[in-house]
């Protein structure tokens, strides 16, 4: 029997099931160790369903489990989606006479944390009286992969104190994604310091982990250090890497450790090239991002959904709409998701809403049913044409598909209500929410601030801030536009001055650009230029040009010359400075100015934009500019307009002139 057992042992660690089962079935006699290689032979091969049979015929032959047993039948468990079962098993471990050994109650955390019970997986680890490392590990992982990062980093410390000598790898790999997670390099870098110590500053598991740590901290020079101290840095931590260097927003040097990788013979997988086509996220960068899609093709790697997906959202992030289109129409899988959210993202991006729709009939049309990124997509659609009509439509496929309850859908309806003027739904949509969060909160003041509702917007945030809501940047956005539109000046610039010291929220151009606003409006043009001097972000167009419209209600002529001039330098062709500044000299009588603007203008080519306005007609939407000559009912279109004037005139309309 000893010789019958090693060898199901044997068959068993090898994964020759068969093998191994042919001996379990010809022993005349079976005792517990029979039993649990069998189990484990199975439970380690991914044959959970046969290692839980074969655990509960032992039990009816009237054997008692062990600890060994107990290890292998409950990790059995933890790869199944069988919570009710691991807690029969959990009886069975509390009830039997090896069932306080550290084997099975350490397999009991891990099946815990992998069914997401942290709170079962915290008892039994808090009755073991004395813990070993792969307890600790276990709980500290199991917190990791939960979410629960800030009771990882407490356990983390209590093991500390706990006096254990023998830390690996892996409970140095948890605590580094816990830091990674938390964005806490500072943290990492001590915990980094402590794996030092313990020898394993050129191990390629944990090197890889603090590398990937750094990296997507945005200390990019402390990931190359770690990554230089592994020994034989394999494809994972050069993935790592590559990542951090990607999403840090420096493509070339992704680009140039992409070139050492294959140059060392690592051959590049999809995670490589998935994580360095994420660097290329602006025009500049198109040409990199091309090199890198030939590389996919030479290598087929195109062939990857998941890949072709990345290049996809590269070419629609670097605003090359054409060829975003065609790599999704080359698709031959669309039946995937993911692929429609991308390329309906990419349009929604660039602004072209109608194609957005086109897309999504054909989506309809197609085995794909939409989710919640798709009606989000959908709904911000509607929003940039204001189609209250589209976006009830949406709103109720959501309601049909049990969607609505999604706070992303709740909060992409309320601030497609605001685009289209309809305060009351999204204030209706708004109270109708359990648990508005801090979107929901801002998309509502915004929109209340926007459409001169500012004193109701000021106490929504007051009501914000009782309610304990974290406000974020868009918050004050809306907050100080309220305080613009109702002329409540020291209150505004109270709430810019609070917003980094009492809320975390770093003022931007936008903030500032309210500031400014709220000062004009209240008639303190010298004090609004004065601000704007005084930025620590360098003003841009739309800080200027928002004086310089104050200072076409205000007529004052020397701050709009000083803020036309200050956009011209930016911007020498910009259309709205010379169209604000010659309206300035025409309201101030400065008829000679505004010619010799007007003829500078001609001179340097430079031409008024012409506005854009659209209409929604039976389920079309049309779209139209100033003297448009390209719709193709424009001869109906120009017909009903000089009929429309003749009876103006009929009425002694008089234009005004300028």
């Amino acid at each position: 029997m000893i010789f019958q057992n090693h060898l199901l042992n044997m068959y068993g660690k090898c994964g020759s099931l068969k093998d191994a089962r042919k001996v379990f079935d010809e022993m005349a006699e079976r005792n517990l160790v029979t039993w649990t290689s069998i189990i484990a032979g199975y439970s380690q091969n991914g044959e959970e369903i046969e290692a839980l049979k074969l655990y509960f015929q032992m039990r009816r032959v009237g054997l008692v489990p062990d600890q060994f047993t107990f290890g292998s039948v409950i990790k059995a468990c933890s790869n199944m989606d069988q919570v009710e079962l691991g807690k029969q098993l959990h009886g069975h471990v509390v009830k039997a006479e090896h069932g306080l050994h550290l084997i099975a109650q350490n397999a009991l955390i891990a099946m815990y944390t992998r069914f997401s019970q942290v709170n079962e997986a915290l008892k039994v680890f808090t009755r073991i009286k004395t813990k070993d490392l792969i307890s600790w590990s276990s709980m500290i992982a199991g917190y990791a992969q939960l979410g629960y990062e800030s009771e990882a980093l407490s356990c983390f410390r209590e093991m500390l104190s706990q006096r254990i000598y023998k830390l690996n790898e892996f409970v140095f790999g948890s605590v580094f994604n816990v830091c990674r997670s938390l964005a806490q390099a500072e943290y990492g870098r001590q915990i980094h310091g402590l794996s030092i110590k313990f020898g394993l500053s050129f191990d390629a598991f944990a090197g890889c982990a603090v590398t990937d740590m750094y990296a997507r901290c945005g200390w990019l020079c402390s990931a190359r250090t770690a990554f230089d101290q592994i020994g034989n840095p394999d494809l994972v931590a050069w993935n790592a890497l590559i990542a951090g260097f990607a999403y840090g927003g420096d493509p070339d040097e992704a680009m140039s450790l992409f070139s050492q990788m294959r140059t060392l013979s690592l051959n590049p997988d999809d995670v490589t090239v998935r994580s360095l086509l994420c660097a290329f996220v602006s025009p500049s960068a198109l040409i990199l991002g091309k090199k890198v899609h030939c590389y996919v093709i030479k290598c087929g790697f195109d062939l990857d959904i998941s890949v072709s997906n990345t290049l996809l959202s590269m070419y629609s992030n670097c605003s090359d709409l054409p060829d975003a289109h065609r790599i999704f129409n080359e698709m031959n899988y669309k039946e995937d998701l993911v692929s429609w959210n991308a390329i309906l993202t990419a349009f929604l991006q660039q602004g072209d809403s109608g194609e957005v729709f086109s897309l999504f009939k054909m989506m309809l049309l197609s085995s794909n049913k939409p989710d919640h990124i798709t009606l989000v997509n959908m709904l911000g659609a509607s929003g940039k044409v204001a189609s209250l009509e589209i976006g009830d439509q949406i709103c109720c496929y959501a309601v049909k598909h049990g969607l609505s309850e999604d706070i992303c859908i709740q909060n992409a309806l309320i601030d497609m209500y605001v685009k289209c003027g309809h305060m009351t739904s999204a204030k209706k949509l708004f109270d109708s929410m359990k648990n508005p969060d801090a979107v929901s909160w801002s998309s509502l003041i915004v929109g209340y601030a926007q459409f001169g509702y500012g004193e109701e917007a000021l106490d929504l945030f007051q009501k914000m801030r009782f309610l304990a809501v974290k406000p974020n940047q868009v918050t004050f956005v809306g907050v100080l536009t309220a305080c613009s539109h109702v002329g409540r000046v020291k209150e505004g610039w109270q709430l810019f001055r609070a917003m980094e010291t009492e809320y975390g929220v770093a003022p931007t151009r936008e903030h500032c650009c309210c500031v400014v606003d709220m000062l004009a409006r209240a008639g303190c043009i010298e004090e609004a230029e004065a601000f704007i001097n005084q930025m620590e972000l360098d003003p841009d167009i739309v800080v200027w040009k928002t004086l310089l419209a104050a200072c076409k209600t205000r007529n004052n002529l020397d701050v709009g010359k000083r803020a036309a001039e200050k956009i011209l330098e930016i911007d020498p062709s910009n259309s709205a400075a010379h169209v604000l500044l010659c309206n300035i000299f025409a309201s101030t009588g400065s008829w000679k100015d505004v010619a010799s603007l007007r003829g500078l203008m001609r001179q340097k080519g430079v031409k008024k934009v012409p506005g854009q306005s659209w209409i929604e007609v039976t389920d079309r939407i049309h779209v139209f500019l100033a003297e448009d000559c390209v719709h193709p009912e424009r001869d109906r279109i120009y017909s009903m307009l000089d009929e429309l004037w003749m009876q103006m005139l009929d009425d002694d309309y008089l234009p005004l002139e300028i």
